[in-house]
């Protein structure tokens, strides 16, 4: 049977999440390695879209992910080839309901995030409309190592094994703050409430803050998606952590890729998201 769309988007969420970690992480044992000039810019396209009958697909990509090796035709050659497979199942859904009101529409849009002479980090933002009560959308994180030209995770960033239940706590803490600033009085979410659950913070989508020392990383911003500490009309929270609430958690090959403070903590979820 045929994946519906919904379920394509999964699977590229997972897909993505399972290239970070099967990464093997550098061997703490080798000594630090000198971080190489910033690389040449990479011709190649930003951008994609396609029309059918079926769906409207698009994706984006910013111009700062050229300088980065490897991740512009990564990230490009996995969009066009998702949004392919997006576009296939549409056809197939609208065909066998005998269409519908309207094509499906799908877009990717890359923006960048904090950035390093040995990291970059996007926030990649999915719009999907299935002809649903209201359109969904989610975020995935994508930390990109230059030196190494391959993605990061929780697991790479930060020390293995770490207790990261102070962090989880500081992010709860920061995102009820901003649900009581949107909607003052509602239910607040705890780690393991059964009404509204705080994310754990290894389990959330981040991306890289930058900060007030230049060229060093301020802190990391969680991505949350709706419905996840409150209801949908609540929408999205980008909550943004100070590298002070995690930086003795910090895995030694990339702690020192951060420092200072960011610009802004808290919530900093974009106005136009």
């Amino acid at each position: 049977m045929r994946s519906s769309p919904a379920k394509i988007l999964l699977t590229t969420v997972a897909i993505a999440a399972t290239l970070a970690a099967c990464q093997r992480r550098e061997d703490k044992a080798k000594p630090a390695q000198p971080t190489p000039p910033p690389a040449a810019a990479v011709d190649g396209p930003l951008a994609y879209d396609a029309k059918t009958p079926y769906a409207t697909v698009k994706l984006t990509l910013p111009e700062g992910v050229k300088t980065a090796p490897g991740l512009r035709g990564a990230l490009y050659d996995a969009g066009v080839r998702e949004l392919g497979q997006f576009a296939e199942g549409a056809q197939a859904d609208l065909s066998e309901a005998g269409g519908g009101d309207r094509p499906y529409e799908r877009t990717v849009t890359y923006s960048p995030g904090g950035e390093t002479p040995k990291l970059i980090s996007l926030a990649r933002t999915n719009f999907e409309d299935t002809g649903g009560a209201h359109p969904n959308v989610t975020y995935c994180g994508v930390i990109w190592d230059k030196t190494v030209k391959r993605p990061l995770g929780f697991a790479d960033l930060f020390r293995a094994g770490p207790d990261t239940v102070a962090l989880d706590k500081a992010l709860c803490a920061a995102a009820n703050a901003a649900k009581q600033a949107r909607s003052p009085g509602s239910e607040p979410a705890t780690l393991g409430g059964k009404m509204w659950t705080c994310p754990k913070a290894s389990a959330t989508p981040f991306i890289l803050t930058p900060g007030s020392e230049p060229g060093k990383i301020g802190g990391i911003t969680f991505l949350l998606d709706s419905y996840q500490i409150g209801p949908h009309s609540d929408g999205d929270y980008w909550i943004a952590l100070p590298q002070s609430a995690f930086r003795t958690l910090l895995a030694p090959a990339y702690a020192d890729q951060f420092g200072g403070a960011p610009v802004k903590a808290g919530d900093v979820t974009p106005t136009n998201g």
